[in-house]
């Protein structure tokens, strides 16, 4: 039974079966907990109704405007991250706004300009500005990265450069050699270390990787991806996100190119769609639903004058059909 004050973290506690020590891990430093551990706490907190002191504290001060920004809406990677968000601003009694900037630096910049002042806390999901601009509206508001790390700025990342690494694993299992990487937008901080991580992974398994692109993260973005990639292909490719994969899947069928039993795909993101497709893709999860509620979570903590470095969130290999033995030359 919860007690009459709302409920607290030992009522968390029960209900996910864990320790409250746990609970409070993984609401104020999350990468200290496991991936499944944290989003099902975050998960039952949200549904309790639980809010940590410093949540508490704001909601009984004032209602307020935080500012979400995200590179593309359209884009399936951004819905936890924009569901974790909003439910633990509303959670906090706290507005979210949120702003598409279309993957543009430039329009990001002149949009956060107007904005900046009329909010409380600002969150950049995928943001495409240059660091020292970053840095230059940290200085005039309570802000933090997501997927990118900007120093001077706390941030909030996915292990991405472990994912990869995981990924090249499960291809070397199945005696693949050479992996091809279809790059994401040459803006994006992600994609650079995403590349970097099945770079290192290759040399440690000794497989041949390559980089192909950039490309729109986008189905638009797979399909040209599969054209470049026709010219030259290899037994497996990792795409830069689930969109670019699933493009290049469809592509490889209206060619007649079988998925797996000619190239194994790994997409990034685990979005909704990617189970949904045929064959249902193979793909590195990152935890989304917990890196929105961190982000505001840790905007409130930075409200109550308190400062915390970065923190980085496990990643896992959701293995599905789009990968399998790599073919006989």
């Amino acid at each position: 039974m919860q007690s009459s004050g709302g409920p607290t973290i030992y009522d968390v506690a029960k209900a996910a079966e864990v320790a409250p020590s746990t609970v409070s891990r993984a609401l104020s430093n999350p990468g200290r907990v496991s991936f499944e551990t944290a989003e099902r706490i975050r998960r039952v907190a949200a549904e309790l109704g639980y809010r940590s002191r410093p949540m508490q504290r704001e909601l009984d001060r004032r209602d307020g405007m935080l500012l979400l920004v995200v590179a593309d809406i359209t884009n399936p990677a951004f819905n936890g991250l924009i569901r974790g968000a909003q439910q633990s601003a509303q959670d906090a009694g706290y507005v979210l706004s949120i702003m598409d900037t279309q993957d543009s630096g430039p329009q990001e910049e002149r949009l956060l300009t107007k904005m900046t002042e009329r909010v409380d806390g600002i969150v950049l999901g995928g943001s495409r500005m240059p660091d020292s601009a970053i840095r230059r509206f940290a200085k005039q508001r309570p802000l933090i990265v997501v997927n990118r790390i900007v120093s001077q700025v706390r941030s909030l990342v996915s292990d991405d450069v472990r994912g990869m690494k995981r990924a090249a694993e499960h291809l070397g299992r199945f005696g693949h050699r050479e992996i091809a990487y279809l790059g994401g937008p040459e803006t994006s901080w992600a994609d650079s270390v995403r590349w970097r991580g099945l770079l290192e992974a290759g040399m440690e398994l000794d497989l041949r990787t390559t980089r192909i692109g950039p490309f729109p993260p986008t189905l638009a973005g797979g399909a040209e991806a599969f054209e470049r990639w026709r010219t030259a292909p290899t037994t497996a490719v990792v795409a830069y996100n689930d969109l670019i994969a699933m493009g290049f899947v469809e592509s490889a069928r209206r060619h007649g190119v079988a998925v797996p039993d000619f190239v194994s795909v790994i997409g990034f993101d685990n979005t909704l769609n990617s189970l949904q497709m045929v064959p249902a893709l193979t793909t590195i999860a990152a935890p989304v639903f917990s890196l929105g509620v961190a982000a505001i979570n840790q905007i409130l903590v930075h409200r109550e004058g308190k400062r915390q470095a970065s923190v980085v969130l496990p990643t896992r290999l959701v293995v599905r059909e789009s990968t399998g033995p790599a073919r006989r030359p």
